[in-house]
């Protein structure tokens, strides 16, 4: 699929064309806060870890889709009108109950936050995905699992399960294009949509 992304946005990258077999829409994490993720990886048996440059949240992931549908994507998504807002990672959790499958740090669901999936959500099905039937769950996902017990989950998380990270700004969300089919990346950022502050109004002078 040729990249095509419009004005409404900014490309990350202009060197021709790119194969987008799997799209979401995100958060990327900032450094700081990546960097204190990445001191919780280590000391649980069976994880997968995934890699500090790989840590999103995701929005809404959308899927493997055709050139014509990824280009109406792209520009829909530019109707977002959101004003920046700040979140934080409130606790580590695991994904999957006896069996766990994933270890996630966990999103306070602050307001601005839930709007923009929300929003995001109405923008595509409007032009016909279908609805994704899950509560949404705002999270980054810190490790795979594969061969981790209930019970070794339950010991990492009673020694880490407090983690805090520092509240951060969200400037922009972005398309994210995955290519690899087990999950935990690469993941490459493909468009990036700014979240717009209001004009500023002013009151006329005498």
């Amino acid at each position: 699929m040729r990249r095509a992304i419009p004005a409404c946005c900014q490309c990350s990258d202009s060197h021709g064309p790119s194969v987008m077999p799997r799209l979401f829409t995100g958060l990327e994490i900032p450094r700081h806060v990546a960097d204190s993720l990445a001191m919780m990886r280590g000391g649980l048996p069976g994880a997968r870890w995934i890699d500090p440059e790989n840590y999103h949240l995701t929005l809404r992931f959308i899927g493997d889709i055709d050139d014509a549908l990824a280009r109406d994507i792209a520009g829909l998504l530019g109707r977002a009108q959101r004003r920046p807002f700040e979140i934080r990672l409130d606790g580590l959790t695991s994904f999957g109950g006896r069996k766990p499958r994933a270890l996630v740090a966990a999103a306070t669901p602050a307001g601005p936050l839930m709007e923009l999936q929300a929003e995001h959500e109405r923008l595509l099905q409007r032009i016909g995905l279908e609805p994704d039937g899950r509560k949404y769950t705002p999270h980054v996902t810190l490790a795979r699992l594969r061969e981790s017990s209930s019970w070794q989950v339950a010991d990492y998380l009673s020694a880490r399960g407090h983690y805090r990270s520092a509240a951060f700004e969200v400037s922009r969300f972005v398309l994210f294009s995955s290519r690899s089919s087990v999950g935990g990346g690469p993941y490459v950022v493909e468009a990036v949509y700014p979240l717009a502050a209001p004009a500023m109004r002013y009151a006329p002078t005498a």
